[in-house]
């Protein structure tokens, strides 16, 4: 999704109208299937579940792709990606706040989780301030022949970097609610047709409102409709479907998990497929991301561990506590 959203900008399409038809594809190839596997379900909803659906697209696809969508276009393709790793621990953070995690500050657990927020902090601080050396990429053919992603204006590098990161923070809060609007809507399924439906919708106006030019609408046969394509078939049934899926399983934080292999994965596409070279301050600013991932996912799977131990202590009759005592 990276790789082929930095492609189609960079190709010159418009980033809202991009974002419409991949969302239009979306719903289209999301009706049978929802319709035939998850039918019931879609008939049991109640308004204030089509309410929370409506409200949750606005905030995770209306909003967070249209800003995603213009932080990339101004940063790199890699650089999106790097943003992705701070969507665990913003995750985590508005978790936190709903109460859904603790944190107990004098233990190691505790600690590690607010140690990774830190570093969320000082890596977007390090992908935003500082640029470093720029290094060339390995190859010099390319199967997308676009323009050189890197961004000479430091001002436009700066607001795409908070870009990212608002939407980090959009994302962050859309897993939450996710977790929350999974309670009265019990379909992972249901649920990504809607926010993707209702999303459609929202980015139309949205779209219509910014460019009124007939001729910015029309598709040729480029790298802009392989996008949509790709994103519209692949990245929103498939990719938000078990997105959804886990949230629901697993919660809102455990999904996270793999977001590194995201960064790892694009950084190298990146050299294949792009002309895109990479700064030494993204190198450093990832790195500080990752960090912060695993720190706050350590921390989790401390607690659990505690959490466990202490359960099964409970669980041991009496009599076996005082014999093991004595």
């Amino acid at each position: 999704m990276n790789l082929f959203s930095k492609a189609a900008f960079a190709s010159g399409i418009n980033i809202y109208i991009f974002l419409f038809y991949r969302q239009a594809l979306g719903t289209i190839v999301l009706l049978p299937l929802t319709i035939y596997f998850a039918r019931k379900e879609m008939g049991s909803l109640s308004k204030g579940d089509v309410m929370k659906i409506f409200v949750q697209a606005i905030l995770g696809f209306t909003v967070g792709l249209n800003v995603y969508g213009l932080g990339v276009k101004y940063t790199s393709a890699t650089l999106g990606a790097a943003a992705f790793n701070c969507v665990p621990v913003t995750t985590f953070f508005f978790a936190f706040i709903s109460r859904m995690e603790k944190v107990n500050i004098r233990k190691a657990s505790g600690m590690a989780k607010i140690g990774g927020l830190i570093l969320c902090i000082a890596g977007v601080a390090v992908l935003a301030f500082y640029k470093g050396p720029y290094l060339k990429p390995l190859f010099k053919f390319h199967l997308f022949q676009t323009q050189q992603s890197h961004v000479s204006s430091k001002k436009e590098w700066i607001l795409g970097c908070f870009l990212l990161f608002l939407t980090c923070l959009t994302w962050g809060l859309w897993y939450v609610l996710q977790a929350w609007v999974l309670r009265s809507c019990p379909s992972p399924l249901v649920l990504t047709f809607g926010q993707t439906f209702s999303s459609a919708i929202q980015s139309f106006f949205v779209a219509i409102a910014i460019e009124r030019n007939p001729s910015e609408w029309k598709l040729a046969w480029n790298i802009s409709l392989a996008a949509i394509l790709y994103c519209g078939a692949f990245v929103i049934p498939v990719g938000n479907y078990l997105s959804s899926w886990v949230v629901k399983k697993k919660g809102p934080v455990f999904q996270a998990v793999t977001t590194p292999f995201n960064l790892i994965f694009t950084l190298i596409g990146s050299e294949f497929l792009l002309n895109d070279g990479i700064g030494l301050g993204s190198i450093i600013g990832a790195i500080l991301l990752v960090l912060s991932l695993y720190s706050v996912l350590w921390g989790k799977k401390k607690e659990a561990s505690c959490l466990d131990t202490k359960n099964n202590t409970n669980s041991v009759p009496t009599e076996r506590k005082v014999l093991d005592n004595i």
